[in-house]
């Protein structure tokens, strides 16, 4: 069976906890591969590598880091089809929707390419007499970045190539269900130049996350996954000392006004919610309907969901894949399953979907419940597959307060023709990120992504210029030299006296 081992010091290092875990194709069932879980002294073992890493590459210049990254974006990008079929292997989103992750992935790759503007300093001249003031930015030392399943090359990418653009090195912990892809971004960076023991890779389970949390040679930890686990990254690397950006999960909503075009917004909520089998942190898993339009709504997203074709993410004729792994699935099902229950209608039922000649994959259906109640555990939970609940409203104001009532504010959306509408919801509603007629408003990567409430933990958002400000610390320089001119001078330099 193919082992996965940890990426340290630009080359493959064996596990050495004698401890691994099981890392499944979704479409099958079947074990493929089994990945090196580390222990707490093997995360020292690569702590003290990136710590010596960075007494050089923290002093390297600007121009040898943006080489190594303007090399690097031309590996990826040669090799996207490669690390997609990783991803499509182990997590099973289809090919095509693992190519789409590899392509945002690289738009940070290309910011920290840029990043010698984005790390200009400032300067204020005679600020006093002879006194000038300046500030700059320096790099934190060594980093780390614990990442989820669903994106298991993206959401590393936002991370790392900012991290190291900016002087650190960094210590990736990807998730132990899906984690070539991260061993195979790794081997490209040093592929690329980038020096022995700048990008590590350290993958395990709850031991490691402690393990990096805990370490006093790490100076700040990057996250994104579950609330729960968010805010205990948030809780523990803190009171370790830690800088930390830890976002957590979300349930996003889509208000569509009576003037929107129900059509384009049905599109959008089937591609929003089902797409990835729903397991993204910006889908679509609440749509609230304003007024009489409900049952159109509903009605032309069930037609639309009824033609999506589920099969295994390799086969060129899928348009959305298994679950990650059983488990998952089956917690899934079960919101569906206790819809009616608590008073939704079962427009469409997902749960018993299986895949001919693959019946042990991890295969669900795309549900759609209306009617949906705001007590109820379909609403109140992440759900994190391909359901979609439908909520339904009077007005806009009571959309707005439903929404703004929920916890969670990652990213939001509103369906309208109305400018006046679309302009004071994108300041009334109470998100990190909003679309206006965009259904999954991930923002580019030289804009910040983020949201509010339960759905981040610090004070930075991820990539962009917040994502450069917290891999690096300002540092404020006041100088005051004298003038050569007056003073004693052994020997006269002929600088004329202008005071």
């Amino acid at each position: 069976m193919k082992t996965v081992n940890h990426w340290i010091g630009g080359k493959t290092v064996e596990g050495a906890s004698g401890n691994y875990g099981p890392v499944t194709d979704p479409a099958t069932g079947e074990v493929t591969t089994q990945v090196a879980l580390a222990s707490a002294d093997e995360v020292d073992a690569a702590v003290q590598v990136a710590r010596e890493a960075y007494l050089s590459w923290g002093q390297s210049s600007l121009a040898a880091r943006t080489k190594v990254l303007f090399a690097y974006r031309a590996l990826l990008d040669a090799n996207r089809d490669a690390i997609a079929a990783l991803i499509t292997a182990e997590h099973g989103k289809v090919h095509s929707d693992a190519l789409g992750e590899v392509a945002r992935g690289l738009e940070i790759v290309e910011l920290a390419c840029g990043i010698t503007t984005q790390l200009k300093g400032e300067l204020s001249t005679s600020v006093s007499n002879r006194v000038d003031v300046s500030s700059i930015r320096q790099p934190l030392g060594v980093v780390a970045g614990i990442t989820p399943f669903n994106f298991p090359a993206m959401v590393p990418m936002w991370m790392f190539p900012l991290a190291v653009a900016c002087g650190n090195t960094f210590i990736l912990k990807p998730s132990e269900k899906d984690p070539s892809a991260a061993n195979k971004l790794a081997e490209l960076a040093t592929e690329a130049g980038l020096p022995a023991g700048v990008l590590n890779v350290v993958h395990g389970d709850k031991v490691a996350v402690d393990a990096l949390l805990a370490h006093p040679g790490i100076a700040a930890v990057s996250f994104v996954g579950s609330t729960p686990i968010a805010r205990h990254i948030h809780t523990t690397a803190s009171a370790n000392g830690k800088r930390v950006q830890a976002l957590g999960g979300a349930k996003n909503h889509m208000l569509v006004l009576p003037d929107a075009d129900l059509d384009a917004a049905a599109d959008a909520a089937v591609s929003a919610a089902y797409g990835s089998a729903g397991e993204r942190c910006m889908a679509i898993s609440a749509v609230v309907a304003v007024g009489a339009i409900g049952d159109e709504l509903v009605e032309k997203i069930r037609e639309r969901a009824e033609k999506i074709k589920i099969g295994p993410g390799n086969d060129p004729n899928s348009e959305m894949g298994p679950l990650i792994t059983a488990a998952h699935r089956d917690k899934v099902a079960s919101y569906v399953k206790g819809a009616a229950d608590q008073g939704a209608e079962v427009v469409l039922d997902g749960t018993g979907f299986t895949v001919e000649g693959n019946e042990n994959g991890h295969w669900i259906g795309l549900s759609l419940l209306d009617r949906v109640k705001t007590d109820s555990d379909a609403y109140r939970d992440e759900i994190f597959g391909p359901v979609l609940c439908v909520l339904r409203a009077e007005t806009y104001e009571e959309g707005v307060a439903l929404i703004n009532a929920s916890p969670f504010g990652n990213g939001t959306a509103i369906f309208t023709r109305d400018g006046g509408a679309a302009r004071r919801f994108q300041l009334e509603i109470e998100a990190g990120m909003v679309g206006v007629n965009v259904p999954i408003p991930v923002p580019v990567g030289y804009h910040s992504f983020g949201g509010w409430k339960d759905s981040l933990f610090g004070d930075h958002h991820i990539y962009g210029n917040d994502g450069i400000h917290f891999y690096t610390r300002g540092k404020v320089v006041t100088t005051r030299w004298p003038d050569p001119a007056e003073g004693h001078v052994g020997v006269d330099l002929g600088f004329p006296r202008n005071h």
